[in-house]
């Protein structure tokens, strides 16, 4: 993998509740396109993708790389959002760079004071759990996200000074441990500009375009066999 992304980039994010999109080249936004949304993904994504390249200038073919939000996040968004990557991919003849959506969190958090804390992502997983991420204070991982009650998450948060960052954070229980800090714009959604950047700079540190789940989906398919009821 090259040490950085020189062409256009497209970056993707419909990891929860918006869909991002930005085009990234020479180290600037070139265009960029966001909406805040619970549903809908698969119908936003593909109209805001070809609006964000024709805003830039730009054709399919021109690109250089597709970054995408893997997770955690919602089961739908992910599945979108890796499936339309894939084949734009397809159609420019580029790759596909995954990216863990709380790994683009902790790039967001990581200007924040103080610089030296690590940092806690948490994001709200539904049916009254979180997904805990920590990363050190250059926005490393730590270790793999889980996905806890709130108040198990919070235990795990490191002692001392540590920066919460995520639209989780909210879900925690109070008061939080001394040395507890909340991020300014805590619970802001990835930012596909900030995906775009590290994707392009950082390309070495992407996985495969594959879902990250953390937990079994919400919906599951019935046994092999099973007759429908009428």
């Amino acid at each position: 993998m090259r040490s950085s992304i020189t062409g256009p980039l497209l970056a993707l994010d419909t990891s929860g509740r918006a869909c991002g999109v930005c085009v990234w080249h020479d180290g600037a936004v070139l265009a960029r396109a966001d909406r805040a949304m619970e549903h809908g993904h698969a119908e936003a994504l593909a109209p805001m993708a070809g609006q964000v390249l024709a805003d830039a200038g730009l054709s399919v073919q021109d690109l250089a790389a597709i970054a995408v939000t893997v997770g955690p996040g919602s089961f739908t968004g992910l599945r979108v959002g890796l499936a339309f990557s894939r084949g734009l991919a397809l159609a420019a003849g580029c790759p596909v760079l995954g990216f863990a959506s709380t790994a683009v969190l902790a790039v967001m958090a990581a200007p924040t004071e103080p610089r030296d804390a690590p940092i806690a992502v948490i994001v709200d997983a539904r049916r009254a759990e979180v997904f805990l991420h920590l990363f050190d204070s250059g926005a490393l991982s730590m270790g793999d996200p889980v996905s806890l009650p709130p108040d198990r998450a919070l235990a795990m948060v490191p002692n001392g000074p540590v920066r919460l960052f995520g639209d989780g954070v909210g879900l925690l229980p109070m008061p939080l441990p001394p040395g507890a800090l909340i991020a300014p714009d805590a619970a802001r959604p990835p930012d596909p500009a900030a995906l775009a950047e590290f994707a392009a700079t950082h390309p070495g540190q992407a996985g495969p375009p594959r879902p990250l789940y953390v937990r079994a989906p919400d919906a599951t398919l019935p046994p092999p066999n099973t007759r429908a009821r009428p």
